[in-house]
């Protein structure tokens, strides 16, 4: 296969997935039965392992997650007495198909779910409390607290880390090498990242300093929070009803990239970008730095340049990560909740965090992991590992209505500041509590 093939489908790979990464739909749920049975009082006589008894089990995902979970699901099917079957729906279809039967309470036994939507599923009582269970797991205080702290409500827990996604600054080390930069040396504050990506669009070529999705309000959620958190500032308020993009930190991020766009720095193509092809310009080499979801590493390695990976920095310094991915719970409607538990445990354990996520590239949802055999081949891998237990994950019951539905508040907001003069920043981020306090 010649390199413009082999280059042309991973950019219509890696498409589809950015896609399904970013692409969410708001819906309306009815409000949940939780007369669900309580798995904090079982007579399971191990409440940290659940039971393994050949109970059939039900999984819904969404595609987006489907090679990880299909991965988890076949390696427990073939070692456990208890079997389950999984049913993958599109991502698109997702959010509409949970509401659909929640209302009707026909959900699965263990439901998948992107984590930004976990706040508003609990809140409903989607999902059973577990929190005595996983405090009784061995490890349980070394499970990624982000994606646990995102399904906590009214001080329950609800849900695991299924997936994580993580957000990471790539450079193109040829590029940089062509610019005069250190091809080892990635950008350590937003204003490096910001002098990078000019020397390398100074670069005579087909190709230009950074890239974002300039309308894709998930894509700058996942890339731009981070800066902001580097720099010692929050996006919202705890409850998640307060936006905060009037902070100096948030400015100064607004401001460098608003710089970029100004002085043609950024690809052909970024105002208009919604997601669906936001991360193949860097791998198909026409991109000098930018920040991507660490799941694209894989396809980084089939390209024909060499490619950095480091945590996402701030101005002035500092490094952080949105851990994004799929929080794992036991659905209000099981009937087999120790059964359930048995197979959410097991995706816990050392033995499914390495084999079936670190062997493939995967960062894993443990602290005490990270630093395993599989990645210490890559140190890429490490510093993905590393940079996750830096890293946040938003809280926000309308979350999706606020960041990441197509004319979404903070689309209006970023596009009208990076674009456009920046007067509006203050009613912006007014609209953006507005819909927030819905």
């Amino acid at each position: 296969m010649s390199t413009t093939q082999k280059r042309g489908m991973t950019s219509a790979i890696v498409a589809t997935i950015a896609a399904g990464l970013i692409t969410l739909s708001a819906c309306s749920t009815n409000p949940a039965d939780t007369t669900s049975p309580d798995p904090g009082n079982t007579d399971s006589p191990d409440l940290a392992a659940g039971v393994d008894d050949g109970t059939e089990l039900t999984l819904w995902s969404r595609a987006a997650t489907e090679q990880v979970t299909r991965a988890f699901v076949d390696a427990y099917n073939a070692t456990h007495q208890n079997q389950v079957n999984l049913t993958i729906i599109p991502t698109d279809d997702f959010v509409t198909t949970v509401g659909g039967a929640a209302g009707s309470n026909t959900l699965p036994d263990l439901l998948s779910a992107d984590i930004v939507f976990v706040p508003n599923w609990t809140s409903q009582g989607l999902f059973a409390d577990i929190t005595d269970r996983i405090e009784a797991l061995p490890f349980g205080g070394q499970v990624a607290d982000a994606h646990v702290q995102a399904g906590v409500w009214d001080g329950k827990k609800h849900v695991v880390p299924h997936t994580m996604d993580l957000s990471v600054i790539f450079w193109n080390k040829d590029l940089y090498a062509q610019a005069g930069l250190d091809p080892d040396q990635g950008p350590r504050t937003l204003e490096e990242l910001a002098e990078h990506a000019r020397a390398v669009n100074a670069v005579p070529g087909d190709h230009a300093g950074t890239y974002f999705g300039g309308n894709c309000g998930g894509c700058l959620v996942f890339t731009w929070f981070p800066s902001i958190w580097a720099a010692g500032a929050e996006v919202m308020n705890e409850a998640g009803t307060e936006a905060n993009f009037t902070s100096p930190q948030a400015k100064a991020v607004l401001d460098i990239y608003r710089g970029l766009v100004q002085d043609g720095i950024v690809l052909d193509g970024t105002r208009e970008e919604t997601g669906a092809t936001w991360v193949a310009p860097f791998i198909d080499g026409k991109v000098g730095v930018m920040p991507m979801p660490n799941t694209m590493l894989p396809a980084a390695l089939e390209a024909d340049f060499e490619t950095g990976v480091i945590g996402i920095p701030g101005p002035g310094g500092g490094d952080s990560t949105f851990v994004g991915g799929d929080g794992l719970g036991i659905s209000k409607d099981s009937k087999n909740v120790d059964a359930a538990w048995h197979f959410l445990a097991w995706t816990l354990t050392e033995e499914a965090q390495l084999d079936v996520l670190a062997a493939n590239g995967f960062a894993v949802a443990r602290t005490d992991l990270v630093d395993n055999e599989f990645a210490a081949a890559d140190a890429r891998l490490v510093t993905i590992n590393e940079v996750a237990g830096k890293g946040k994950t938003p809280f926000a019951q309308n979350f999706n209505a606020a960041f990441n539905a197509p004319s979404s508040p903070w689309i209006e907001l970023f596009r009208n500041y990076v674009f456009g003069d920046g007067s509006t920043l203050e009613s912006d981020n007014a609209a953006v509590t507005a819909e927030l306090a819905r």
